[in-house]
């Protein structure tokens, strides 16, 4: 089974930057979707960013659109989520997950968790003001 592991959370000022990455042991994932999620304290863990498996496509949650950037390195088998003129509400526990097989996914189920079969055990953003 595939192992993906979080890193490069931290505190961080509002409206600086930060990369977090996602990198995977076992099994490779370079060919399937990635995704990453985040989860503020007190509330449900939602959407964030999404990769397909030919990394041609990528989706947003409206609120970090034209802000985050997410990418992959296929030859290091790691996920990147850059993090810019990040805000307060960004605090919050941010983790990667990876689909289970070479597929297309339509975009209305690129943001469900359901879609996604491995889960890392996330890093911790805070964002001060």
């Amino acid at each position: 089974q595939v192992q993906l592991v979080e890193s490069g959370g931290g505190l961080v000022q509002a409206g600086g930057s930060l990369r977090l990455s996602c990198a995977a042991s076992g099994r490779s994932f370079s060919s399937y979707a990635m995704g990453w999620f985040r989860q503020a304290p007190g509330k449900e863990r939602d959407f964030v960013a999404h990769i397909s498996w030919s990394g041609s496509k990528t989706y947003y949650a409206d609120s970090v659109e034209g802000r985050f950037t997410i990418s992959r390195d296929i030859a290091k088998n790691t996920v990147y989520l850059h993090m810019n003129s990040v805000k307060p509400e960004d605090t919050a526990d941010y983790y990667c997950a990876a689909d289970s097989a070479k597929r297309t996914v339509i975009p209305a189920l690129v943001r469900l968790q359901g879609l996604y079969s491995y889960w890392g055990q996330g890093t911790q953003v805070t964002v001060s003001s």
